[in-house]
């Protein structure tokens, strides 16, 4: 069955950009479905620098390319940006329990936002979510239910415990906040660059929501006259979780899941993405496309972001950078346009994945000769 998600449209938007900072109450409420700042939940989310990234630009001989750092949000990810908007409503709504299905940074997002607002989270994840991942939860405090199964199984076991307990649903692909909530790293990217805009924005897909909330906000954007046009959206996907970039590739209107869908990539693994529909006709619209890559370059990608940028990211977020190298040779993405890569969660959250991109060194002895010859031994190799 083809599921449909719903949709928020706002009866007003700003015609200017509003004064405040792009993370303030002020800037918010001029873009978001919250009727008082009040709502909002007493944590700093959103805000993330577009960093210029000047060794990157060199290294691949793009002038006008960007990197939109989300692992510098509260719980290390773009999913606190869902979260914020959806205890925001939570609250106004009077409820006293979220919960979610993830496969690890939406759970840790949610118990992140909750424990800061004072509302209980429950959320299922897959037994096999990333050790780093259920230590935060944990430690944020949420009721962690560990599932036995995949991703799919944990959420349609979430649909079936809120119906059972009358508890607020933040599940992916199905609470329209979620989009709506992540809409504002698009604003925040369109706010930075005015009054030009990006041609391309790739974007690491699971379900398709963050893509759809992107979209969302180029769209709101360009309604009310703040930006001229749309930027292309690429879709980025491990090709062992490609059920989104299948389609495009078959000029389908819906999706073929990927039984037994895997990748190093964990926060990307569906086997039946939720938000298909949405997230299809956001990339066509904005004539843009699909790329899948191999876990391999996804683990290249990890240590050449950090080391060219400074910033460390998990799996699926270097699958940003992975995707562009791949647009590239696609002729999906030209080298003079104006490109963003949306960095999606920290690589603190698998630190056994990055280290299979790097060396671990042996130890030396504890004198300047045995410096003298490691330094002369590495430049050497």
């Amino acid at each position: 069955m083809t599921r449909g998600v719903l949709e928020v449209v706002l009866d007003a938007l700003p015609s200017h950009w509003p004064a405040a900072p792009a993370s303030s109450a002020e800037f918010l409420c001029a873009f978001l479905p919250v009727p008082s700042p009040e709502f909002f939940p007493p944590i700093p989310v959103g805000g993330t620098p577009l960093l210029e990234v000047p060794a990157l630009r060199r290294a691949l001989g793009m002038k006008n390319l960007w990197v939109k750092d989300d692992t510098r949000n509260p719980s290390g990810s773009t999913k606190d940006r869902a979260s914020f908007l959806v205890v925001a409503k939570a609250r106004e709504y009077g409820c006293k329990t979220i919960a979610a299905a993830s496969t690890g940074n939406a759970a840790t997002a949610l118990a992140c936002v909750a424990a800061a607002s004072g509302i209980h989270a429950v959320v299922f994840v897959p037994a096999a979510t990333p050790e780093a991942k259920l230590v935060q939860m944990l430690s944020y405090g949420a009721q962690v239910l560990p599932v036995a199964g995949s991703y799919d199984d944990a959420f349609e076991l979430c649909l079936a415990a809120c119906r059972e307990f009358g508890w607020y649903n933040r599940n992916t692909a199905l609470n329209p906040f979620t989009s709506e909530g992540k809409k504002t790293a698009a604003l925040e990217i369109a706010a930075s660059l005015a009054p030009e805009s990006p041609d391309v924005v790739l974007v690491p897909t699971g379900d398709g929501v963050i893509l759809s909330g992107v979209a969302k906000g180029f769209a709101d954007l360009l309604r009310c006259g703040l930006i001229r046009r749309v930027p292309r959206l690429i879709a980025v996907q491990p090709q062992g979780s490609a059920a989104i970039v299948n389609a495009l590739e078959k000029n389908a209107e819906a999706i073929t899941p990927v039984p037994n869908a895997s990748s190093v990539a964990d926060s990307l693994v569906v086997q039946a993405p939720r938000n298909t529909l949405q997230c299809l006709r956001a990339i066509r619209a904005s004539s843009g496309g699909g790329v899948a890559v191999s876990d391999e370059a996804i683990i290249r990608a990890i240590s050449e972001l950090a080391r060219l940028t400074g910033v460390f990211a998990e799996p699926a977020s270097a699958a940003a950078l992975a995707g562009l190298h791949a647009a590239l040779a696609k002729g999906l993405v030209q080298r003079e346009e104006r490109v963003v890569l949306l960095v999606t969660g920290s690589g603190l959250k698998d630190v056994p994945a990055a280290s299979r991109a790097v060396a671990r060194p042996t130890p030396i002895p504890a004198n300047l000769a045995a410096v003298a010859e490691r330094i002369r031994r590495d430049a050497a190799s």
